[in-house]
């Protein structure tokens, strides 16, 4: 049964609700006494008059004090609207309904007036007591369809679980060669030739169910993407293509390999199904087969993504569709104006699920262009000077691009720079202001966990703002960051190997990771404080500082210096270089943590995802 609210609310609380009933109310009691003590009725009949002005004031003040009474309506009916990409234009109609119900107090104010005074009763009681409701209730109807029509022209995102052959136009462009300004275009309709070819190359070998899926084209790689989740097969996505690792997938299993790759590490692709074949094979097609788009269940629809774990061994993870349209559907609104007025590039690999998500799947969601073919080198930037770009990439490509610029800035049209895979240092992010013009917004997340929270060092400095869909929290044994997101719907949350402090806001800060903190000697040590520090000197441009344990337990440390580093030790003796990030420590740290071997290199190696191969790096030391 309803209540009339909370009993156990404090009455100061009660009374400020219900303050507009309570005001109408004494209004009304008010008009009656006067009427009853002075014998007129002009009071009483005033009544609608006063009710105008109240409300035209109510409506009238939030126009000033934002945001206006018909946006905190619709808010309460659909409180997903606060963090929809309609938002603004959500509030902006709102703006001018409050503006059209202001103007129509007004009016429906000087209606009641001149019926106080036309000295005619029955037209008081004709226009107060009907028409003023009549006018109020068409207000209503008209704003019902023309709100109908304005949402029908909003923007809308278009899942891969739910779009038509209508979804977008024929001609629409979704993709791009090279750079927009060459007009090397593939439009929507491509786009359902190519689903169509491969649904049937699939259908004809429908006794399998899992494919493995490597195609370094993007444009075809979402064609076949989309037709397995149409076929209702399971795709494989690994970055790992080796015929070693391939087999060790397949082994006992009926699973087919879908590819565009001919060869890995100088060895012949075998076995697998080639795709640009399979394109170019199949040209008979109707345009009802072509216009088909089979339904996509996204809850039943399974990703099987290879990565790798803790221990470095590649491992199996798998998602569901669901999972990443919901991940997808809150990126895409919460940045949809500045994704849809620029193209999209990218220089990671969509094998990864960084790059599955921001180059495969958010395009298509908000319906914005995307460039066929990763950017492989620095250099590639320099011939994006004709359109604005959101460039997607991670922080080891940033590095590289601003080492070989050597501070030049790239003539880039309005970029958005997001990255991930790995945290922007401060001194990366004020390089990349300085040679894109625009300070990157970084994602934090796995591929366990799917996106977790974002941050932009301009505005929001090293603190980490989580996305709506996560609930996070600090692991109450070792301070282990833990989340519940829709890849995680165990109650007990999955633990990240991230220390974490969580502030009162909910924002947060990350503090290096449990396993960076190992004991040399019986001392405690994070080697994340350790590069830290290093990085702090202004002399070093990356590093990595990794645990060793041979004839004993020790810190070494693999160091790239940026030019103010190089120019001190042009002519520096290796052991002095030593010395001197030796010494610096020792400010910090007892001398029994200072890492005891050094090594000054070009570049650290990285991983396809620019990641530091730690055990590459080991193997450096471990050689002596």
């Amino acid at each position: 049964m309803a209540t009339g609210g909370n009993r156990n609310e404090p009455v100061f609380l009660r009374f400020k609700k219900n303050l507009r009933l309570l005001a109408s109310s004494s209004l009304l009691l008010l008009a009656g006494i006067i009427c009853l003590v002075t014998g007129r009725t002009v009071f009483i009949k005033l009544y609608p008059l006063f009710m105008n002005l109240i409300f035209l004031f109510t409506f009238g003040s939030t126009l000033f004090f934002p945001p206006n009474i018909c946006y905190r309506f619709a808010c309460i009916g659909d409180k997903k609207i606060p963090d929809s990409m309609n938002a603004k234009r959500i509030e902006g109609y709102c703006f001018k309904l409050t503006i059209v119900w202001c103007i129509f107090f007004m009016a429906n104010g000087s209606a009641a007036v001149y019926t106080v005074f036309c000295k005619n009763d029955k037209i008081w009681s004709i226009y107060n007591g009907g028409v003023s409701y009549l006018l109020m209730g068409l207000l209503f109807i008209v704003e019902f369809f023309v709100r109908k029509v304005v949402n029908s022209k909003m923007p809308k995102i278009t899942m891969f679980s739910n779009f038509t052959a209508g979804s977008y136009s024929p001609d629409k462009i979704m993709c791009f060669d090279r750079r927009w300004s060459d007009k090397k275009y593939f439009t929507w309709n491509d786009f359902l030739v190519n689903c169509a070819k491969f649904r049937r190359f699939i259908k004809s070998h429908d006794d399998c169910q899992q494919w493995i899926l490597n195609c370094e084209d993007s444009w075809a790689f979402l064609g076949a993407y989309i037709a397995l989740f149409q076929c209702k097969k399971t795709p494989l996505i690994t970055v790992n293509i080796s015929p070693s690792f391939i087999s060790e997938i397949r082994e006992g299993k009926n699973i087919r390999f879908l590819t565009d790759r001919t060869e890995v590490e100088g060895v012949k692709i075998q076995g697998a199904d080639f795709i640009p074949d399979i394109l170019d094979s199949i040209q008979d097609l109707s345009e009802s087969e072509i216009n088909e788009t089979p339904a996509i269940d996204r809850d039943k629809t399974q990703i099987i993504m290879y990565t790798s774990g803790s221990t470095g061994t590649p491992k199996a993870v798998l998602h569901t569709l669901a999972e990443f349209e919901l991940d997808m559907e809150y990126i895409g609104n919460r940045w949809f104006d500045e994704f849809h007025k620029r193209k999209f590039v990218y220089t990671v690999n969509h094998h990864h699920i960084y790059g599955l998500l921001y180059m495969i799947t958010l395009p298509f969601f908000v319906g914005v262009p995307f460039r066929r073919k990763k950017i492989e080198f620095p250099a590639e930037f320099e011939i994006l000077d004709d359109e604005p770009y959101s460039i997607i990439t991670v922080p080891a490509f940033l590095k590289r691009t601003n080492a070989e610029r050597e501070g030049k800035k790239l003539n880039l049209k309005d970029p958005w720079v997001f990255t991930s895979g790995g945290a922007v240092s401060e001194e990366l992010a004020k390089e990349t202001i300085d040679i894109f013009g625009f300070c990157p917004i970084e994602g934090y997340g796995s591929t366990e966990t799917g996106g977790i929270a974002y941050r932009q060092q301009s505005k929001d400095g090293l603190v980490w703002d989580p996305i709506k869909t996560a609930k996070i929290w600090a692991d109450k044994d070792d301070g282990c960051l833990t989340i519940i997101s829709p890849y995680i719907t165990d109650p007990a949350g999955f633990k990240t190997g991230d220390l974490v402090e969580i502030f009162e806001d909910g924002r947060f800060l990350l503090k290096g990771r449990i396993d960076s903190i190992v004991k040399i000697e019986e001392k405690r040590v994070s080697v994340t404080e350790v590069e830290n520090r290093l990085l702090q000197t202004g002399l070093v441009h990356d590093c990595a500082v990794i645990p060793m344990n041979d004839r004993r337990q020790y810190l070494a440390a693999a160091l790239v210096l940026n030019a103010e580093g190089c120019k001190k030790f042009a002519d520096t003796e290796k052991y002095l270089v030593n010395r001197y990030f030796h010494d610096y420590l020792l400010q910090f740290f007892e001398n029994v943590v200072i890492p005891k071997k050094w090594r000054f290199m070009d570049a650290l190696p990285l991983d396809s995802q620019g990641k530091k191969r730690k055990a590459d790096i080991q193997a450096l030391f471990a050689a002596e």
